[in-house]
């Protein structure tokens, strides 16, 4: 289904972390700000995440992905890198969005840290009662 566009575009959004995710047909390279991703992400459970919506629909060597990501730390980051793949594969290929969707990578994650309350030492934190 792959038109005359030569990049399909998705943004995913985790935390207070962004990703731009550009995906092309190629041979499955994943670059994350001018780096593998491998140097990037250590962690055998970030890379899990970032590869999951290609893996679960067995697109892992059919699209090259360019991305850009900032802000948040690195579960953020790899957080916001699988929503951003899983929409840019449905804007190339209309017809995987049910598997995404079954797998629940196309749901955006609404946690976020809560604000700091006046009088408390943190969000919910109060500070020590003493009874004397």
């Amino acid at each position: 289904m792959a038109t005359k566009q030569s990049y399909f575009h998705g943004t995913g959004r985790r935390k207070s972390a962004v990703a731009q995710v550009r995906i092309m047909p190629g041979n499955g390279a994943i670059i994350i700000n001018g780096m593998p991703y491998e140097e990037l992400f250590t962690s055998l459970e970030h890379r899990r995440a970032i590869l999951q919506p290609l893996v679960v629909t067995e697109s892992l060597s059919k699209y090259n992905a360019m991305i850009k990501v900032n802000g948040g730390g690195i579960t953020g980051q790899s957080g916001a890198i699988s929503l951003g793949i899983a929409r840019a594969l449905i804007s190339a290929e209309g017809h995987l969005k049910p598997i995404l969707r079954q797998n629940g990578l196309l749901t955006r994650d609404p946690r976020v840290k809560e604000r700091k309350k006046p009088g408390l030492k943190r969000a919910r934190k109060a500070p020590q009662y003493t009874k004397r």
